[in-house]
């Protein structure tokens, strides 16, 4: 706690100034000179010996963790819980880190004696994603007799938690969250006759040989067919790839983001469209090691944990290792899921790589491949050449897309389809491929 001198005891000693200029000029005027200003140093001194016995400095209590939105303001709830028992005004301001945008510098709080709790909203706005810690809470209040200024700051054990921001890219599948959109889903035609089973029963004209159960059939004596019925629900990963091709800089909203903070987004708004289908979901990120690995479930909760899996996950400096991802997936994934990838495939070396190892999961798993287009990777002759220094550009976009196509044609005798999709739409083309395989029943 610092005491600084209030404007009181500034005018107060400022008063004396006449008078010692004065007892310049006639010396009898310096007992009274001496006099007064002893008598305003003794109050001053009593006064500040007085706040500080009272200990009248209030007390900060915040939340050990603060779930925040990326761009999005919120509010930060603090209690401010005042010791002294008495009435008291105080200037309060609170420290973020340098990425947040604090509606105000300070505010006034009044602490009333019959209210010893009040609490405070503290308005700000994060701008990237992470973990942070709230700085220390600084207070300034007058003293008992408000000839000082106690300045005092309380460190905070804040957690302050920012998770992507979902709301643009909810904005484009706006009827697929609301709530009445669940009738639409219902309603969808589902092609196929399904592939869980559901009962048995006695043979009837038209079934095939290969739905007939032959132990029923021997036990019974009679012929016994198999019935199957639409499979409602189905387990889903996302695999999000954290390496060094993950931090290439990428156009959204007119903000320069990484390419990774693309894919975390998109990943959390298709896990929450298969959460609203009644589907199973899972994440898995990873770079040369899996760095996170949440098993298939359904839930807010579930959900929950899925986002404070990745809120703070930052791009590395390694290279993907498919030989262990795909080796890991092999292992811990028993059902039959639909697995979809976000990386990036046009370095030749981890698309060769990549195309190498899926196999081992490719059949067993339904598997899709998903990348960023980046700008200028299209056919050359898609739109015109505005000049001549444009034509080198555009051929290497050409050449770009061409090594896309390869790669793509490379992995679908494994069974596994690859798409290039764009930044800016990127969370709703992986819902409508969802969609898709949920329609064509291809689990």
């Amino acid at each position: 706690m610092i005491p600084v001198p209030a404007q009181r005891l500034l005018w107060s000693v400022g008063a004396i100034v006449p008078v010692a200029a004065a007892a310049g000029a006639l010396p009898e005027l310096w007992p009274l000179c001496v006099i007064i200003l002893g008598v305003v140093g003794i109050v001053a001194a009593l006064d500040l010996l007085l706040t500080l016995r009272e200990g009248r400095l209030p007390v900060v209590e915040a939340p050990v963790v603060s779930r925040l939105t990326k761009d999005r303001e919120a509010k930060l709830t603090l209690v401010i819980v005042n010791k002294s028992g008495g009435p008291q005004r105080a200037r309060f301001a609170l420290a973020l880190p340098e990425s947040f945008e604090s509606a105000e510098k300070e505010i006034v709080v009044s602490l009333p004696a019959d209210r010893p709790r009040v609490l405070v909203e503290w308005k700000c706005t994060p701008k990237p994603r992470g973990n942070f810690t709230a700085g220390p809470a600084c207070f300034e209040l007058d003293s008992a007799w408000g000839f000082w200024q106690l300045r005092a700051q309380q460190l905070l054990k804040a957690e302050l938690r920012v998770f992507p921001n979902l709301f643009s890219e909810r904005r484009q599948l706006a009827a697929l969250f609301l709530e009445r959109g669940q009738a639409g889903v219902r309603l969808r035609r589902m092609v196929g006759r399904g592939r869980e089973f559901e009962r048995l029963r006695e043979y009837q004209p038209g079934d095939s040989y290969d739905e007939v159960h032959w132990k029923g059939t021997a036990k019974r004596g009679r012929p016994i067919t198999k019935v199957f019925q639409v499979e409602r629900t189905q387990e889903i990963y996302v695999i999000v790839d954290a390496s060094r091709l993950s931090a290439r800089p990428v156009q959204h909203d007119g903000k320069t983001v990484t390419t990774l903070e693309r894919y975390l987004t998109a990943a959390l708004v298709l896990l929450m469209a298969a959460s609203r289908q009644g589907d199973r979901f899972g994440l898995v990120v990873h770079d040369a090691q899996v760095r996170a690995f949440l098993r298939a479930g359904n839930g807010a909760t579930h959900y929950g944990a899925c986002r404070e899996a990745v809120h703070a996950m930052e791009p590395s400096e390694t290279t993907p290792d498919f030989a262990e991802l795909f080796s890991t997936l092999r292992t811990r994934l028993r059902r039959r899921s639909l697995l979809v990838f976000l990386t990036d495939l046009t370095d030749p070396v981890l698309a060769e790589e990549f195309a190498r190892h899926v196999r081992v999961i490719s059949r067993q798993h339904l598997v899709l491949v998903n990348q960023v287009r980046a700008p200028g990777v299209e056919p050359l002759f898609d739109r015109e050449v505005a000049g001549d220094a444009e034509i080198y550009d555009r051929l290497a976009g050409h050449l770009a897309w061409r090594e896309a196509g390869d790669v793509a044609g490379k992995l679908q005798p494994e069974g596994v389809k690859a798409a290039m999709l764009e930044n800016e739409r990127l969370a709703a083309d992986l819902v409508s491929q969802y969609l898709q395989v949920k329609r064509r029943q291809l689990l």
